[in-house]
């Protein structure tokens, strides 16, 4: 009985020893945690790792999620725009994004003073740049970690940031020499790929599951060269399947029609009913267009299109508005209470972090992940979607080309569209001239390895992990999974707020959205590191506002920032703020410069 309390104790103080930098910042204490493998080979905690980390690293990402799931759950206005207009909503989904993106940016900030000298962490993909099916185009600019946020020690993240400026700016200055110089440097970048909050919508109206943080960290940067967000064609299958097709000479990936691939699915398992073949893929009627002939394909074959009503093994309602990345966990058989063998595919599209992140977990899961990369627009159906990416915008017949794969001729709207969308894929390093990809064509080594981090602001029903619950006032239980190809844990952090939750309001908040929300920043104490934190959530605030200029500084224009995301009025105060910093701290601030606008 000691000796399983001491053992407890010990468990405890060496987890809050490794993640003091991430507790200490937010104020949190943690009472308890429990790990539970639920694949691979257990082992005594401590005694081993199951990825390309050091255990301290693994247990700061996981508090990472953990403390992004808490403070977002707390603080970001759960279920507050149940009721509201579009307007309302998108207000309330923009707070939720912004505590999210703050807590997850602040904690890799502080767990990144414990890498290694030469190290760094690369954002190479983000969620919330773009909007999404039915969403208007202020909907899809939301608080976010994007393209070429660097987290490292001060002299590392100089040396990152200036060849990241040149990769974005300077003409001629491409992946290639980017990753050259990056090899000869000795530096090592760990690339990630992020959604602070999944499933925004899902939290900000107040649902029962769904909402979730996502943060994968590979050990090599993504063979990404800008800001990047898009769709990509989806097809997830267990990886039998598709090899139990090979050896029949059938190639089975995402243009493959449905009817082959139920056929080896069917070979692969012959005791398979049809109707227990369960489909997920987004619905709703704004997919349509794009995906309504997929779902008919299969509906067609006899097979289950899951819906919002269909009770998953875990008891809960699956979803199918939103959320693609969280069902693949779930692809795979079970067999019911009755003895009946069932299957769980996931197929039909996603958007490009998503999709990517879904499609890295696919080997350490025993998953076949076939991707294609489509437009971001919703004109056309999945069959021609497939194809217009691969289309070359500069050719003299582009305007054929693409009259043939739409079967229309074409106006010049359409023609400028298009071929500006294959150009920003093209020049973010989007692999668009494979029919088919996976997760390997994004990585340069094309040998890889990832740590998953997933953390559960609410119950998520295709794992069935809990999301946060209170124990007591101040004190809530989180849930983290952590997946590697040698494991997965799920982890439960038992943590105390360490002040009133009014104060710990204030930790979680970004000071700029405190300010805009009515906090005195004249008389509220200065601190150096106010230009640090500053300048981060700018980039995290409006990205598309900024304009970097040499190696030190930034410039934000208020003309390029469209009054539905940030109200005029808002503009105007956040002006104020930033030019009192400017004005009362000019050598803290000296980074930054405000342009003049209309919006003054």
């Amino acid at each position: 009985m000691n000796s399983a309390f001491q053992e407890k104790q010990n468990l405890i103080a060496q987890w809050a020893f490794d993640t003091r930098p991430i507790l200490g910042r937010f104020h949190l204490w943690l009472e308890d945690v429990d790990v539970c493998w639920t694949r691979g080979e257990p082992a005594q905690e401590f005694t081993s790792d199951i990825s390309f980390l050091n255990g301290q690293m693994e247990r700061l990402l996981a508090m990472t999620g953990a403390v992004t799931a808490l403070g977002t759950q707390l603080f970001g206005r759960f279920g507050a725009g149940a009721k509201l207009d579009k307007a309302g909503l998108n207000e309330v989904k923009k707070d939720a994004d912004a505590i999210s993106a703050y807590a997850m940016s602040e904690s890799l900030w502080y767990l990144s003073r414990q890498l290694p000298e030469n190290h760094a962490i690369m954002v190479c993909m983000g969620e919330g740049l773009m909007p999404k099916a039915g969403e208007t185009p202020e909907m899809g600019s939301n608080p976010l970690l994007g393209f070429g946020r660097v987290y490292a020690r001060p002299e590392v993240a100089r040396w990152l940031d200036r060849r990241i400026q040149r990769l974005l700016n300077e003409p001629g200055y491409e992946w290639d020499r980017f990753y050259k110089d990056l090899k000869n440097s000795g530096i090592t970048v760990w690339g990630a790929a992020i959604d602070t909050l999944e499933n925004t919508s899902r939290f900000a109206k107040g649902k029962d599951s769904g909402p979730m943080t996502v943060l994968h960290l590979f050990d090599q940067p993504l063979h990404i060269s800008r800001p990047y967000e898009g769709y990509m064609g989806n097809l997830f299958l267990p990886q039998a399947v598709v090899e139990n097709a090979c050896r029949q000479s059938l190639l089975i990936n995402f243009r493959t029609p449905r009817e082959k691939v139920l056929l080896a699915i069917e070979a692969t398992y012959p005791e398979l009913l049809r109707e227990n073949i369960h489909v997920w893929t987004l619905r709703g009627s704004s997919r349509e267009g794009r995906i309504g002939s997929l779902w008919r394909q299969w509906q067609g074959l006899g097979v289950h299109l899951v819906d919002d009503d269909w009770v998953l093994p875990s008891g809960m309602n699956a979803f199918t508005e939103s959320g693609t990345y969280a069902p693949t966990f779930r692809v795979g058989t079970w067999t019911d209470q009755q003895g009946a063998l069932h299957l769980f595919i996931v197929d039909g599209y996603a958007a490009s972090a998503e999709a990517t992140q879904a499609a890295s977990l696919a080997p350490i899961m025993g998953l076949n992940a076939s991707l294609c990369v489509f437009t971001s627009n919703f004109k056309l159906s999945f069959e021609q979607e497939q194809d217009v990416m691969l289309l070359n915008p500069d050719a003299a017949d582009f305007a054929e080309q693409l009259g043939a794969v739409m079967g229309r001729p074409i106006n010049e709207s359409d023609l400028a569209t298009y071929a500006a969308m294959i150009h920003e894929g093209r020049e973010a390093g989007i692999p668009l001239k494979l029919n088919c990809i996976a997760a390997d064509d994004f990585f340069p080594e094309k040998q890889w390895e990832v740590l998953a981090v997933c953390g559960y602001m609410r119950p998520d029903p295709y794992s069935g992990i809990k999301g946060v619950e209170a124990v007591e006032e101040g004190v809530y239980r989180v849930r983290v999974r952590l997946s590697s190809k040698r494991g997965d844990k799920d982890i439960t952090f038992t943590l105390r707020l360490m002040e009133t939750m009014e104060q710990s309001r204030l930790v979680f908040n970004p000071l700029l959205n405190r300010f805009l929300a009515g906090e005195d920043y004249e008389k509220r104490p200065v601190k150096i590191s106010d230009s640090g934190r500053i300048r981060n959530e700018l980039q995290t605030l409006c990205t598309e506002a900024l304009e970097f200029i040499g190696n030190e500084k930034i410039r934000i224009y208020f003309d390029r920032i469209a009054p539905e995301v940030i109200p005029l009025e808002k503009q105007r105060k956040l002006r104020r703020i930033l030019e009192w910093y400017k004005e009362h701290h000019p050598i803290w601030f000296s980074w930054l410069e405000v342009h003049a606008s209309d919006y003054a």
